[in-house]
């Protein structure tokens, strides 16, 4: 059954995949009410615009959005051309979300604070599924509104809400005192943050692809700044799961970032520490980083590459059923479970996956997958398109579920603007990119930097 079309779809998140959501609706003939928190679409994408993307543009953008665009003359990137986080933004999103049909619906400086069923909490169930979603809604303008919706997409990330420092799900002891010390998940060590990272010691907590980014860039800089010193921290016991396959990597700029990693170890231009759990953290001028083991640290600033969890709280009044390890949705949680998948080893899904008890609301994107750091761009987009047809009331092509993902997906790389790039200065070895084992390396697709071993307890 389709929803009521007298009251719109709320889609809370203007990202890639929440735009994406409101160009299916769209084309279902479904009103949507797109709720940004930010200040403009994609906010948080603005926050790592310096990353660029592993997989080519022919994968980074969704079709309806496409369809929307091309009518207005749109010109599409080089669909083999890989684009930074800025580019992703000024080249798709920010086009996308100024077209009328996106713009006169969308609400920049809207965070969410809850949602609900109108007149009723959670413990009631009488009249439960035909009863209009409340949004409760913080302006820009600081007023509080609550907006009525016959469904509810739920598109807003987890860009917000941080994995801790500490071993156990909670922040390190000391961790929220030191706060002034703590940098972003993806600093732009080379640009807008260099100021903070420049001449002095950092050290970079996490086993993803997100340190690793960060430490190849800090690489640069100690090239560049003398008594810029780097020191690396994990949970695990080894980083081979970082470094992956090098020259036998099926995607040659994966290979790289971790044969890169490896040689900045090797040589002594990153200080590897392994089995170092963070207990607590202690500033007096420096912060002082204390292990379980009672190990220490001394840092100016600390980078938690620590992965990323979503927030629930605005779902509260909501009737959930969320996978108990991950949080994903509950069918969804044993297939993205990272401890047993990969990117390319999910299956594709739908609204019937994603689907709970709370009838008409869907969380979708990045924060579908909870705590799970496997997310794809491509996964999301399909995700949208099914909703927004079971929205519609088309059960048969909300069911029609078909995603083609890579054995070896991976989520983001700063490597270049292209496979053939320079090593960083000071890793001391040639990357070879042409010839060798592998050959041109196939397009992965993408989702977001969260990279691969995030908010694994075994792993950071």
């Amino acid at each position: 059954m389709a929803v009521d079309n007298t009251l719109p779809v709320a889609v809370i998140g203007a990202g890639p995949v929440g735009l994406a959501a409101a160009a299916h609706l769209l084309e279902r003939g479904i009103e949507p009410l797109i709720l940004e928190a930010g200040p403009a679409p994609a906010a948080a994408i603005e926050q790592w615009r310096h990353i660029r993307l592993f997989s080519p543009w022919q994968y980074n953008t969704d079709a309806a959005a496409v369809r929307l665009l091309a009518a207005t003359g749109w010109e599409a990137p080089d669909p083999s051309a890989l684009p930074t986080g800025g580019e992703l933004i000024d080249q798709y999103l920010t086009p996308l979300a100024s077209l009328p049909a996106i713009s006169s619906r969308l609400h920049t400086g809207a965070r969410v604070v809850a949602v609900t069923r109108l007149g009723m909490d959670k413990t009631h169930s009488r009249n439960r599924d035909t009863t209009p979603f409340v949004v409760r809604v913080e302006h820009a303008d600081g007023e509080v509104r609550d907006h009525l919706a016959a469904a509810v997409i739920d598109a807003s990330g987890t860009w917000s809400t941080r994995n801790p420092l500490g071993t156990s799900g909670l922040p390190a002891l000391g961790e929220t005192a030191t706060a002034d010390h703590i940098s972003s998940t993806l600093p732009d060590v080379l640009g807008r943050d260099r100021e903070a990272f420049a001449g002095r010691t950092a050290v970079v907590i996490g086993a993803g692809h997100s340190a690793a980014n960060t430490l190849l860039n800090l690489s640069e800089l100690a090239a560049q700044v003398p008594g810029t010193k780097i020191v690396w921290a994990i949970r695990g016991a080894s980083a081979a799961k970082v470094y992956g396959g090098g020259d036998s990597d099926g995607l040659a700029a994966r290979g790289q970032l971790g044969s890169w990693l490896r040689a900045l170890v090797d040589s002594g231009a990153v200080e590897l520490y392994t089995g170092f759990g963070i207990a607590g953290l202690a500033a007096d001028g420096a912060v002082t980083l204390t292990s379980t083991d009672g190990r220490t640290l001394e840092a100016d600033v600390v980078v938690p590459a620590t992965g990323f969890r979503p927030n629930l709280d605005l779902l509260r009044e909501l009737r959930l059923e969320l996978d108990h390890g991950v949080e994903a949705p509950r069918e969804l949680g044993p297939l993205i479970d990272p401890e047993f998948h990969s990117c390319g080893t999910v299956e594709p899904h739908g609204a019937k996956m994603l689907a709970h008890p709370e009838q008409d609301f869907y969380i979708v994107g990045m924060k579908s997958y909870g705590r799970a750091p496997t997310f794809l761009l491509a996964t999301g987009y399909e995700q949208v398109r099914s909703v927004a047809a079971a929205l519609a009331g088309d059960r048969e092509a909300a069911d029609t579920v078909q995603l083609e993902l890579p054995e070896t997906g991976v989520c983001s790389s700063d490597i270049g603007s292209s496979w053939d790039v320079p090593a960083p200065a000071n890793a001391g070895f040639v990357a070879e990119t042409s010839g060798g084992c592998c050959g041109t390396p196939e397009p992965v697709l993408v989702g977001f930097p969260t990279g691969l071993a995030h908010g694994r307890s075994g792993e950071n």
